[in-house]
């Protein structure tokens, strides 16, 4: 099955050179106007040639991608049914052949507007039916009037054919690109929450360890030890974030929070309850903590940080607050060039990832003093978000 349908996108689209053998169904004709068996034959033979020139432009033009836009194949098949019409008023016979001609170049034309496409067939079949049955008889009533829509009807579904498969061609290319660019994107947004809170949690350690190393040497390798630990643990998740399988749990984030917040001299609150959750969604919450609590201990300047986190029955709701100097992941200060610190992207990161799965996340002022965030997720929500992660994993 998938050989066949490789082979089906492989195939091209008829060229404008295809319709061309067709114009042979004009031999008959041809033939009688040079035995003179056809009356006023330089009339007829101008017809003729009047009928190849309308119908190859007509062809030509409505397959050229640049001029099928264009009034040039609408003029062209205007003149060609006038053309055909008084061909096969004027002669009948073989000359009503010129009719599924005309079909046939009109589904050409025709092919992107099925309501002007079927209207004009009808008309024609019709029309050349009618044609037949004055002039020819009733069975060449029925069977012009069948080749003529027959012919038209045929060409624009084949037309249509290979053009739909091209675009979904073309749209199957543009998935992917945006298949790669989301994985980037994720493994990019993934790489900044990992190094950011590592460097921070390794910051505040190193500092911890040069504030007590004078006066505790015991508690100052200790913290160094905390250092060697958090940088290992690093560069295992670096390595799971490459390969795209790192799943956080909520629970090891809250560890590792109430650590960092502790070793920055910030007394750490951590609340939980409710029922179990979804691996995927703490593995989101998991997130939330991590980027919430690297703001806290960078910017905040805080002195107190409560994380608490409340599960229902259909949403779970996690709230970080501390009571600092109202900073949330803005960045103050200038920069060694003297230029003014520009905001993160962890929130608005986050942000994203939570409305994907259905969830929210919020964060701003809390009271006078300090920054609160809050997010909320569904409880029901690891089918959403496993699907999100796994198509970020497979793109």
């Amino acid at each position: 099955m998938y050989a066949t349908a490789a082979r089906i996108e492989r195939l091209k689209p008829p060229g404008r050179r295809a319709f061309v053998p067709w114009l042979f169904m004009l031999t008959g004709d041809v033939q009688a106007l040079f035995k003179g068996k056809t009356p006023l034959p330089w009339l007829g033979g101008a017809g003729v040639a009047a009928f190849i020139a309308l119908y190859l432009t007509t062809v030509f033009t409505g397959l050229d991608e640049r001029r099928r836009h264009t009034r040039t194949p609408t003029l062209a098949l205007t003149g060609l049914a006038a053309v055909t019409y008084a061909l096969g008023i004027g002669y009948a016979g073989n000359w009503l052949l010129c009719f599924p001609l005309l079909s046939l170049a009109s589904g050409i034309v025709l092919r992107g507007g099925r309501r002007q496409l079927g209207p004009v067939i009808l008309v024609l079949s019709v029309s050349s039916g009618v044609i037949a049955g004055l002039r020819g008889g009733p069975s060449d009533s029925l069977t012009v009037s069948y080749g003529t829509m027959l012919s038209g009807l045929v060409t624009a579904a084949i037309l249509s054919l290979f053009e739909t498969v091209a675009q979904l061609r073309a749209t199957r290319q543009e998935l992917a690109r945006t298949a790669v660019e989301r994985e980037r994107l994720r493994f990019s947004r993934d790489l900044h929450d990992l190094l950011g809170h590592t460097m921070s949690v390794v910051v505040v350690k190193a500092e911890a360890v040069r504030r007590l190393a004078p006066k505790n040497l015991e508690a100052a390798l200790g913290q160094a030890a905390d250092i060697e630990a958090v940088g290992r643990q690093a560069l295992t998740e670096i390595r799971e974030a490459v390969t795209g399988y790192r799943e956080g749990s909520l629970a090891t984030e809250l560890d590792r929070a109430r650590s960092a917040l502790d070793a920055a001299g910030i007394e750490a609150v951590v609340r939980r309850e409710g029922p179990p959750l979804a691996p995927q969604t703490e593995a989101l919450l998991g997130w939330v903590v991590r980027e919430g609590v690297t703001n806290v201990v960078r910017h905040s300047g805080a002195s107190r940080c409560e994380i608490e986190v409340r599960g229902g029955m259909d949403r779970v709701r996690l709230e970080i607050t501390d009571d600092g100097g109202g900073v949330g992941s803005r960045a103050t200060g200038t920069n060694a060039d003297g230029s003014p610190k520009t905001g993160g992207t962890g929130l608005k990161g986050l942000a994203e990832r939570l409305s994907t799965a259905g969830g929210s996340l919020e964060s701003g002022p809390a009271g006078r003093r300090g920054f609160r965030l809050v997010a909320e997720l569904p409880v029901d929500t690891e089918d959403v978000v496993g699907a999100e992660v796994e198509g970020a994993r497979t793109a």
